[in-house]
């Protein structure tokens, strides 16, 4: 809520931040950190635990299809985290830059061009959660 009240609607740029403490909080913590870093390094850590774990597995006595199975998994959730990052990585500094040099209105092409990359990062990372 505290972000969202400093927003500004300005006729050539649309909607941006007009507050500086609430530019500095997107462009250094929230985008970076929250959205960017942050997901990452949980999916990151988790995928490594759980491969640790297959590794694990493999020494005890477990039936053979079990251990396939794990492994299985393993190798899903590994892939599902590298697609993950590569998906989501566009979209947080597409944001930043966005948020720190908003494109005007009154150059069409390059609003354009702005508007086409959106459009791109979006659907990537709404491909990323589906």
């Amino acid at each position: 809520i505290a972000l969202g009240s400093s927003f500004d609607v300005q006729p050539t740029s649309g909607c941006v931040i007009s507050n500086y403490v609430a530019l500095q909080y997107s462009t250094f913590f929230f985008y970076p950190v929250l959205v960017g870093f942050l997901p990452i390094v949980i999916a990151s850590t988790f995928s490594m635990l759980a491969y640790h774990n297959v590794r694990r597995i493999v020494r005890r006595q477990l039936p053979i299809v079990r251990r396939k199975l794990d492994k299985q998994i393993t190798a899903m959730v590994l892939m599902r985290v590298i697609v993950f990052v590569c998906l989501s990585l566009p979209y947080n500094a597409h944001r930043i830059y966005v948020i720190n040099y908003p494109t005007s209105r009154n150059t069409p092409m390059a609003y354009a061009i702005s508007r086409l990359l959106q459009a791109i990062v979006l659907s990537m990372i709404i491909t990323n959660y589906m």
